[in-house]
């Protein structure tokens, strides 16, 4: 559960705006005097603090200032009349992470709430790397492709380079982007994450670089931008493949002067904000089509770490079907005696994946449900693969239908390359067959395919498959 603390002096006001957030599923310490919200602040762990700003003796500028000093991961939301805005402003400057006007609409309010705590949540839960442990969020898998992945994040953390991750859609760039700024000499400074693609275009601009009264039609006052927001910190910029050329523009001239000019004004604000870069879009192809900028993409591609996708290293799919079960176990209050069946396990194992391990994880978490507690069988993962729609091919399901599939996934964005992923995944049970045809004798299995046995040992390798067991 989420923990707020709200500081309002107005009894009544506060009495209302707990209710709400008490009604929505937040834990709730509300303090009417500020000198109390401010201790409770410095002792307690928060996801979010939301005070007023004029309150006798200890203003919420004052607890901004403190807090942004002493704590500059804890978010904290400005409420404050129209004739006080200027101020809030200047809040939002010295660390705030937004403000509302009073009184607060409560669907405008919880917006931001979710927001704001969302990103605390960013900041402040570690990502595990390399092990599943007890963490919420972790990168999972022992496979010589994620050593390497692991290795990059050691090598760049520390580093006061850009860095772009490159990885389909559902291959964990978020959580390594984490990984780096938590391991990072700004882990104690803001993170905050942009998502280029669910932000309309025209509002882009405004969300990363803030704009002026009067900028464009509903700009009736200064807001303050992202990069400004995370100034000392690190600001993951998502899905950057897909922003316009107008803002690429603009970013670049960031990346190389190390200032902001918010939209609709002349001030140059310098900002020292480590960027880090995440996209599933082929950048190089995009640059071919005029669509990415190539003196963006050398500014961005100081360290590259790419992400496997979950096709190249099936060995890992047991760990994570482990980590998973383990982790929704406990979030959904189930015993933990139903573990999934060794034949569950594999026939998992065998899937393509085309949305990577955030598929694998939806169907972990939905075969829990299906199970409701007990074993999750081989027949509990076909019917939550049925559910949710994941393509796979199966002696029911002809190639023109399956390749249907794969293409509406690819218009959705969740596939990148059609061609290579049916590909693999022809090939993956071409060999699966040969070798269990062959039971497990690599030479007879090659001469049938028409490759060296040194090219099936590889194959062998790259998908998984051991001759000892998919051939029995």
């Amino acid at each position: 559960m989420s923990k707020v603390l709200l500081i309002e002096d107005e009894t009544s006001l506060a009495a209302a705006l707990q209710r709400v957030l008490e009604i929505e599923g937040y834990d709730v310490i509300a303090a009417t005097d500020p000198a109390e919200g401010l201790a409770a602040a410095r002792k307690g762990n928060f996801h979010v603090v939301v005070t007023d700003l004029k309150m006798p003796g200890i203003s919420g500028m004052d607890i901004i200032k403190e807090l942004h000093e002493k704590r500059p991961q804890l978010p904290v939301i400005l409420m404050t009349g129209h004739h006080t805005t200027e101020a809030a402003i200047e809040a939002m400057k010295l660390g705030a992470y937004d403000y509302i006007l009073k009184p607060p609409d409560p669907p405008e309010f919880l917006a931001l709430l979710e927001k704001a705590v969302t990103n605390s949540r960013l900041m402040s839960e570690q990502v595990e790397v390399g092990q599943a442990g007890f963490a919420k969020d972790a990168i999972v898998g022992s496979s010589r492709l994620m050593q390497n992945v692991y290795k990059e994040i050691g090598r760049v953390a520390a580093m006061p380079v850009t860095v772009l991750i490159r990885g389909e859609t559902g291959t964990g760039k978020e959580l390594v982007a984490r990984a780096i700024y938590q391991h990072s000499d700004r882990a104690n400074q803001p993170f905050i994450e942009v998502n280029c693609v669910a932000i309309p275009e025209n509002l882009l601009e405004s969300e990363l670089f803030g704009h002026e009264p009067g900028a464009f039609t509903d700009a009736k006052t200064r807001r303050i931008g992202r990069f400004e927001q995370a100034n000392r910190g690190t600001i993951l910029l998502d899905e950057i493949g897909d922003m316009s050329p107008r803002t690429q523009a603009k970013l670049l001239r960031v990346l190389q002067d190390r200032m902001i000019q918010r939209l609709g004004g002349k001030e140059t604000i310098p900002v020292d904000v480590r960027v880090i870069a995440a996209t599933h879009r082929n950048l190089e192809l995009a640059i071919q089509e005029k669509q990415f900028r190539e003196d963006l993409y050398y500014r961005l591609n100081h360290f590259v770490i790419t992400l496997p996708p979950l096709r190249d290293r099936p060995e890992d799919i047991p760990e994570l079907v482990r980590y998973f079960f383990q982790r929704y176990t406990a979030e959904l209050g189930f015993p933990t005696t139903g573990t999934p069946t060794a034949e569950a396990v594999e026939f998992l194992r065998q899937q393509a994946w085309a949305g990577n391990v955030r598929e694998l994880r939806n169907i972990v978490r939905k075969s829990l449900l299906l199970a409701r507690g007990y074993s999750i069988s081989r027949e509990i993962i076909d019917r939550a693969l049925a559910q949710t729609g994941t393509p796979r091919p199966s002696g029911d399901e002809t190639l023109a239908s399956y390749i249907s599939e794969l293409l509406a996934r690819a218009e959705r964005g969740d596939l990148e390359n059609v061609q290579s992923a049916l590909s693999e995944i022809v090939e993956k049970e071409l060999f699966r067959q040969a070798i269990k045809l062959a039971r497990g004798d690599q030479t007879k299995a090659a001469g049938w395919i028409g490759v060296s046995r040194p090219t099936m040992k590889d194959k062998l390798l790259k998908y998984g498959l051991h001759p000892s067991r998919d051939g029995s």
